[in-house]
C-alpha cells in the first residue's frame, strides 16, 4: 500500500495512557512544581490541567480503544506463545505517520522497521523507512538511522543506557502475516528475499520524540527555578500569602515581610542576581539562563525573629486601676476581669481603648476561650498576632483564605489550643497539620475541604516519620481527638481503617454527605475489633445514599451511642428507623425529626 492510498484520518496520532507501573505513576504529588501549585487540591485555580512534573509517565502505553488500521482489530498477542508471533500479532504505533497496525499486516517484502526501546509498543514503521522518511527533532536537527537491508523485516531497538544496540530481531513478513491471517494460502505471500549486507554501520540511538519533549520541558522549568524572578513573586505569593498580602516564613512574625529591591536593568539585557550569577533574557519573552560569576557565597546563618509575639502573663501589672488623680481605682484587677467576662468580643476590643492598663487586663486569656475569624477574605499580621497574644481555646478559620505558613506559624504558638475550625479551606493550608504539633486538640473539623481523598488523610493520621519508638507522638498526631468531622470528603473504607487505628478516643464522628460512606463502613465501625464501638456518643451520617435498612441493626453494638442522626439518607426507610428507635442500643430512643435518633443521658 502507498502513502496515496491511506485512509482519511489514518495519521491520526491516538492520546497515550498511563502504564501505572513506572516509578514516576505510583508516587504523589511534589506540591512544588508549577502544575501541582495549579491544581485545586493544592490551592490552585486548576487551569492548566496537567499532572505533577514528577509522576509524568515515562513509558505510556496505547489506549485500549486501539485498533489495527488494516484488519480494525486489536492487540491480539496474548493468544500466542511465541516471541514473533506475539510481536506479529502486537499493536505498534510509528512515530512518523502515527499509524497503528499489526507489524504482520504489513505485505512488504524488502523492509525494515525500527523499534524505540523506550515507549512500548512504537516504532518507525517499514513503510516509512522505505520511503525514507525519519522523525525531526524541534529545532532542525535530524535524527539519523541506519538501515539494514534484506528481504526479511530486520527491527533495531536502541539501548535508552548506552550507545550499544540491543541485538537485531529479525522478523520474517510471511511468518507474521499467516500468524495474523491463518486461512491465507502460503501462495500469496510474497517471497522473502536473502538479505543485504549493510555498510553503514550500527545504528545510532535517539530517544523518542515524546521523551525529548519531556526532556527538553523538564530542562527549562530547572533553569526557571535556579534563576530567582525578583521582577514578580507569583509563586510565592500564590502558595503562601495570596490573601494576607504578606509572606510568612518560619523564622518571621506575621509582621515582618522581607522586602525584596528590583535590581537595575542594563543596556544589554543583563542583571545581577545576589547569589554571583548573572542572568541574560536571550529573546523577547524568552527564559533566563544563567551562569556562576564568581565563587559562591558562604551560606547565610538562620535568621532570628525580628518581632517575636509572646503571650500576656496571666496575671499583667498593674493590680489595681491608676486613676488621674493619683490614686488608685477601689476596684481590684480582679473585680474588673468578672466584669470583663460578661463582655463579647467588640466590647473588649473597645475597652482596650480607654487606657493602657484596661488593654493589658483585656489581653488575659481567660477573656478570649474562643475567636472567630471565619469567612474572613484575608488575614492580616495584626490578626495573627493579636490570635497568639490573646491564647483561645477555640480558633474557627473555616472558608477563609489562610495560607500553609500562616497556620503554620500560628499551630506552632498555640500550644494550648483545643478546638480548631478548618471546614472550607483549601488542603495546601490543611496540609500544615502533618508538621505542627498540637498535644492538647480535642476537636477537629476539617468539613467540605475540597480533593482530600485517601492519600492525604493517611499523611494527616500517620504518625511523623521522624519519631523514634517510644515517644509519644509515635502513636499518631490525633490520638487524643475526641471529636472529627468530616463531612463532605471523599473517603473510602481504607481511610477509616486508618480512622480506627489512629483516633481510637473518638467519641463524636460526623461523615454526612461522604458520597463513599455504605453498609461496608457502618461494619467497620460497630465490628467487635473497633475502638469505637465502645466510645462513640454522636454519629452523624446524614445524606449518606448508600446506607440501607440492613446495616441498621449494626448500629445496637454501640452501647454508648446518644445521637444517631440519619436523615437524608434516601435508601432507609422510617419504618425501619422506627423499629431501631424502639429497640434502641439498649434502651428506646426518641425521633424529633424523621430518621434523627436521641437518647436522653
Amino acid at each position: 500500500m502507498s502513502s496515496s492510498s491511506r485512509g482519511p484520518g489514518a495519521g491520526a496520532r491516538r492520546r497515550r495512557t498511563r502504564c501505572r507501573r513506572c516509578r514516576a505513576c505510583v508516587r504523589t504529588e511534589c506540591g512544588d512544581c508549577h502544575f501541582c501549585r495549579d491544581m485545586k487540591k493544592f490551592g490552585g485555580p486548576g487551569r492548566m490541567k496537567q499532572s505533577c512534573l514528577l509522576r509524568q509517565c515515562t513509558a505510556p502505553v496505547l489506549p485500549h480503544t486501539a485498533v489495527c488500521l488494516l484488519c480494525g482489530e486489536a492487540g491480539k498477542e496474548d493468544t500466542v506463545e511465541g516471541e514473533e508471533e506475539k510481536f506479529g500479532l502486537s499493536l505498534m504505533e510509528c512515530t512518523i505517520c502515527n499509524e497503528i497496525v499489526h507489524p504482520g499486516c504489513l505485505k512488504m517484502g524488502k523492509a525494515e522497521g525500527v523499534i524505540n526501546a523506550e515507549i512500548p509498543n512504537c516504532w518507525e514503521c517499514p513503510r516509512c523507512t522505505q520511503e525514507g522518511r525519519t522523525s525531526k527533532v524541534k529545532g532542525g536537527r535530524e535524527r539519523h538511522l541506519k538501515k539494514v537491508g534484506g528481504d526479511a523485516c530486520l527491527l533495531r531497538g536502541s539501548d535508552p543506557g548506552g550507545p550499544g544496540l540491543l541485538p537485531p530481531r529479525v522478523l520474517n513478513p510471511s511468518q507474521a502475516f499467516s500468524s495474523c491471517h491463518p486461512g491465507l494460502p502460503p501462495e500469496n505471500w510474497e517471497k522473502p528475499k536473502p538479505p543485504l549486507a549493510s555498510a553503514e554501520g550500527p545504528a545510532v540511538p535517539s530517544p523518542s520524540p515524546q521523551r525529548e519533549k519531556l526532556e527538553r520541558f523538564k530542562r527549562m522549568c530547572q533553569l526557571l527555578e535556579r534563576v530567582p524572578d525578583t521582577s514578580s513573586s507569583s509563586s510565592d505569593s500564590d502558595s503562601d500569602s495570596d490573601s494576607s498580602g504578606t509572606s510568612l516564613s518560619e523564622d518571621e512574625a506575621p509582621g515582618e515581610a522581607r522586602n525584596g529591591r528590583r535590581p537595575a536593568r542594563g543596556s544589554s539585557g543583563e542583571k545581577e542576581n545576589r547569589g554571583g550569577r548573572r542572568a541574560v533574557r536571550p529573546g523577547s519573552g524568552g527564559p533566563l539562563l544563567s551562569w556562576p560569576l564568581g565563587p559562591a557565597p558562604p551560606p547565610r546563618p538562620p535568621q532570628l525573629e525580628r518581632h517575636v509575639v509572646r503571650p500576656p502573663p496571666r496575671s499583667p501589672e498593674p493590680d489595681t486601676l491608676p486613676l488621674a488623680a493619683g490614686s488608685d481605682h477601689p476596684l481590684p484587677r480582679a473585680a474588673w476581669l468578672r466584669v470583663f467576662q460578661h463582655l463579647g468580643p467588640r466590647e473588649l476590643c473597645i475597652c482596650m481603648r480607654v487606657c493602657r492598663t484596661w488593654s493589658r487586663w483585656c489581653y488575659d486569656k481567660r477573656l478570649w476561650p474562643r475567636m472567630d475569624l471565619s469567612r474572613r477574605k484575608s488575614l492580616t499580621p495584626p490578626m495573627l498576632s493579636g490570635v497568639v497574644r490573646r491564647q483561645p481555646r477555640a480558633l474557627d478559620l473555616s472558608w477563609t483564605g489562610v495560607s500553609k505558613k500562616q497556620l503554620m506559624w500560628l499551630l506552632n504558638r498555640l500550644q494550648g489550643l483545643q478546638e480548631l475550625v478548618l471546614s472550607g479551606c483549601s488542603w495546601l493550608s490543611v496540609s500544615a497539620l502533618g508538621s505542627a504539633p498540637l498535644p492538647a486538640l480535642r476537636l477537629l473539623d476539617l468539613r467540605w475541604i475540597e480533593d482530600v481523598k485517601d492519600s492525604q488523610l493517611r499523611e494527616l493520621l500517620l504518625p511523623p516519620p521522624d519519631t523514634k519508638p517510644g515517644q509519644t507522638e509515635s502513636r499518631g498526631r490525633l490520638q487524643g481527638v475526641a471529636e472529627l468531622r468530616l463531612a463532605g470528603l471523599e473517603l473510602t473504607d481504607a481511610s477509616l481503617r486508618l480512622l480506627l487505628r489512629h483516633a481510637p478516643q473518638l467519641s463524636a464522628l460526623d461523615l454526612s454527605h461522604c458520597a463513599h460512606v455504605g453498609d461496608p463502613s457502618v461494619h467497620l465501625l460497630t465490628a467487635p475489633t473497633s475502638p469505637l464501638r465502645e466510645t462513640l456518643v454522636h454519629l452523624n451520617l446524614a445524606g449518606c445514599h448508600r446506607l440501607t435498612d440492613h446495616c441498621l441493626p449494626l448500629f445496637r453494638r454501640c452501647p454508648r451511642l446518644r445521637r444517631l442522626d440519619l436523615r437524608s439518607c434516601r435508601q432507609l426507610s422510617p419504618e425501619a428507623c422506627a423499629r431501631l428507635a424502639a429497640a434502641g442500643p439498649p434502651g428506646p430512643f426518641r425521633c424529633p425529626e424523621e430518621k434523627l435518633l436521641l437518647k436522653d443521658s
